[in-house]
């Protein structure tokens, strides 16, 4: 768990923590994790609400730590909490809204459903969900649904989620499991379009790093992404997994581009689109608009080894070593083992010159893949000859090495002792051999900071002028900006509607006194007054700058002074007064009380005396 510096909570954000599986069978984990990550993705498509990604929220699964510290973390005022129990065709979740300040459940509510009734049940949470945010922290648009069922077949969406389950552990055994269960999805409902797409993305990735021959894979992938898209395009994993293909299987940067700009029109929170467009501005060697964007993605997935590897990464290719290290640790804290940064950290020690922190780095780490390769690169950099390495084994090693072994290790060891050795044209056939296999090892290959002896050469110039030709590039690449306060992009009323609800509004309170009723909610009071939620919301925080509970518990604060100080009531608690003032909680009585009046209740009565 990374202990980096706490991030500040915005207003309006939620951390969907893994739902726990409470059903008979322990296998059954993937659906409670699949249910975890439909929420999240539905919240994402509001906007103006800040939701954290599923890879920094799985990193608390199955940890007993406080709501508040998690809230510090990543930055949230709000947690969602849960368990799944599936049996049968039963299924029941637990759900509950905590605010982070204090640890105080805003909500809470058990779901009994049938299975096949799952997509309209994680619609409904979601949607309850976020209208709780709204009435707390302020106001956002909020859909009439977030959730659409995707396939009609139950059978064929437990399968999908079993692929999405191992698809989403990023090593090619499970990434190969999960291209079986999405077939056997497939063969349940071929119309269901997402298990094409999970397979096109899975075979792009295989192929890209060479788990698999490099064209059947990439054929693979085509052909599945092909038949999604005949059911639908109108998927943010369609465009992803299409500029997948196009990165990191063609190398082809202007398409890429496209497909992930459309990836996040569709879904604006999606960090791996957001991702893949700093990993393309970093190949391509916009570095400031490459870190501007992982920025971004740290914020909403700030315990993601991979984003911080990312981050260390444009500052490993910028030449800033000790910038890229410092990165590097941070995806180290969150995950000791995450084997890019670990070989990055390798790479920095060579380049700086440091072989003592070198030698120790590599011995407390021996699960870097090439130790041997870097002492003897160091030593061939540095023309240390007081390392104690055998150049000539080394060479005697590389060359009993067969291709599939060089091209599946994360970092180019076997290439850049080739520079090293004097070896130059060796290297070139390398080096062109795997940038026409599409090697994602490779796709930096422009700024690598081992291949600065080969800038010379005619044909590294040639390769470099093939590879990132202009045509193959972003036709422009546009700079983040950020949102305007939404309340400051537009007006949901007219002035006459304004001055309209605010009449109504103030005379469903102080003449009914709706907000006698604990229960009331923003879509209640909207309902009485005959006005769209969205509309009640924004009124109520743009002209009376107040979110809805703090609105209403103010009325209730007014109702509970005024009934305190009556002698007919006299014999009652002020709890109980407090109870038939509206508050439906001790504690939100007592918070709100203290906050409005800087003193505790009882302390006010007494102050009346």
């Amino acid at each position: 768990m990374s202990t980096a510096n706490p991030i500040s909570p915005e207003s309006k954000s939620i951390a969907v923590l893994p739902f726990v599986n409470r059903s008979p069978d322990p296998d059954n984990e993937y659906f409670s994790d699949g249910i975890t990550e439909e929420i999240i993705n539905a919240l994402t498509k509001i906007q103006s609400m800040k939701v954290i990604a599923r890879t920094s929220v799985f990193a608390f699964k199955n940890k007993n730590i406080d709501v508040r510290q998690i809230g510090k973390q990543l930055g949230v005022n709000t947690i969602l909490e849960g368990s799944v129990r599936k049996a049968a065709s039963k299924v029941r979740i637990m759900a509950q809204l905590v605010r982070t300040s204090d640890g105080f459940q805003l909500w809470s509510k058990r779901f009994d459903r049938q299975l096949e009734d799952i997509f309209e049940l994680q619609d409904e949470i979601s949607l309850l969900i976020a209208d709780q945010i709204r009435e707390n922290f302020g106001h956002f648009d909020l859909q009439e649904h977030l959730i659409q069922a995707p396939t009609q077949d139950i059978t064929a969406y437990n399968l999908y989620l079993k692929g999405r389950f191992h698809q989403l552990r990023w090593n090619a055994e499970d990434i190969k499991l999960a291209t079986v269960y999405y077939e056997q999805s497939l063969n349940n409902d071929p119309t269901f379009a997402l298990p094409y797409f999970g397979l096109g993305l899975s075979y792009g990735i295989l192929a890209s790093w060479a788990f698999m021959p490099y064209q059947e894979g990439i054929d693979k992938a085509v052909y599945f992404l092909e038949k999604g898209q005949e059911i639908t395009q109108d998927s943010h994993l369609n465009y992803f997994a299409q500029a997948t293909i196009s990165l990191w299987g063609n190398w082809d940067f202007r398409a890429a581009h496209q497909q992930l700009d459309k990836s996040i029109e569709l879904n604006p929170s999606f960090t791996d689109a957001l991702e893949g467009l700093a990993e393309l501005y970093t190949a391509i060697g916009a570095f400031d608009e490459a870190m501007q964007h992982t920025r971004q993605i740290l914020n909403l997935n700030p315990l993601s080894p991979n984003h911080h590897y990312t981050k260390g990464n444009i500052y490993y290719l910028s030449g800033r070593y000790d910038e890229a290290m410092d990165a590097m640790d941070g995806a180290l804290q969150i995950d000791p083992g995450f084997a890019l940064s670990l070989e990055i950290k390798a790479a920095c020690f060579i380049l700086k010159g440091d072989y003592p922190k070198l030698d120790h780095f590599l011995s407390v780490h021996p699960q870097i893949q090439r130790p041997d390769y870097c002492r003897a690169l160091f030593k061939l950099m540095h023309k240390a000859e007081n390392i104690a390495i055998d150049l000539s084994a080394i060479q005697s090693k590389m060359a009993n090495q067969n291709q599939h072994e060089t091209s599946a290790s994360l970092i180019a060891w076997h290439l850049y002792l080739q520079v090293y050795l004097g070896h130059t044209q060796a290297a070139l056939d390398a080096l062109e051999a795997g940038i026409d296999s599409r090697l994602g090892q490779l796709i930096n290959f422009q700024h690598d900071p081992f291949l600065k002896p080969l800038h010379s050469e005619p044909r590294f110039q040639d390769l470099k002028a093939r590879n990132f030709a202009s045509n193959r590039l972003p036709a422009a690449i546009p700079k983040l900006e950020e949102e305007k306060p939404e309340a400051q992009q537009r007006h949901l009323l007219s002035a006459q509607e304004i001055e309209l609800y605010l009449e109504r509004l103030s005379s469903t309170l102080e003449i009914e006194k709706s907000f006698l009723d604990p229960d009331l909610s923003l879509k209640g009071l909207a309902d009485q007054l005959d006005i769209h939620p969205n509309k009640l919301s924004w009124l109520i925080n743009e002209r009376l700058e107040q979110n809805f509970n703090e609105y209403i518990n103010g009325f209730r604060l007014a109702a509970f002074k005024e009934k305190a100080l009556l002698p007919v009531n006299a014999h009652l608690t002020l709890l109980a007064i407090a109870y038939e003032s509206g508050f439906n909680s001790k504690t939100v009585f007592n918070t709100f009380f203290k906050k409005k009046m800087e003193m505790t209740p009882r302390s006010w009565v007494k102050s009346q005396s």
